[in-house]
């Protein structure tokens, strides 16, 4: 069972999604919850706390899901990674890319510092995550991470689109990119 502050941080990341930051008013969010803003004062110090249990809570479920599915391809060769990491991406269900608040955390960042920071450290974790993935088919650490940059770089690309790119159109981008990606180093 979801406790009521869980309740407070999946609906407010459910409005930052589709509303972005400028959405985020606590009287909105309790009508919506059928909660009083006296429990949203038990659970948080203010909109400024609020604000920032919100990117914690989006830091840790974006890094969770991108953590969860490397593990499951654990041991696989990298093309086979990034083959399964290309179907999380694309699916229609929302697992490890969720283009609407992925969205709305960015623009965020624009004009905010710790929404920047969540941000930097977002970023940071999922290239080393990419570059580790890559990391047994090149030569270098320095090639891995310049691997890991062009699908990442193709997916934020494809979030910043107006509209964003559809998840089946994304899915070939990324399948032309596999093409391209070599046997491990270690079996050459």
């Amino acid at each position: 069972m979801s406790t009521t502050r869980q309740r407070w941080l999946d609906e407010g990341l459910a409005v930052l999604a589709v509303e972005g930051e400028a959405g985020l008013r606590i009287d909105r969010i309790a009508s919506r919850l059928g909660l009083t803003k006296g429990s949203f004062f038990h659970h948080f110090e203010g909109a400024p706390g609020y604000r920032e249990a919100l990117l914690d809570e989006y830091e840790r479920q974006t890094l969770d899901a991108l953590a969860d599915a490397i593990e499951a391809r654990r041991g696989g060769d990298t093309r086979s990674t990034l083959a399964w990491l290309t179907e999380l991406a694309t699916s229609q269900s929302e697992t490890i890319r969720r283009p609407g608040l992925d969205l709305a955390v960015r623009a965020w960042a624009a004009a905010d510092p710790v929404a920047r920071a969540t941000q930097a450290r977002i970023d940071a974790a999922v290239i080393d995550a990419l570059q580790a993935a890559w990391r047994p088919a090149v030569e270098s650490d320095g090639a891995a991470r310049i691997a890991a940059l062009v699908p990442y770089l193709v997916s934020l690309g494809a979030a910043m689109t107006v509209p964003p790119i559809a998840p089946d159109e994304l899915r070939r981008v990324y399948e032309l990119l596999l093409e391209a990606v070599p046997g491990d180093a270690a079996s050459r």
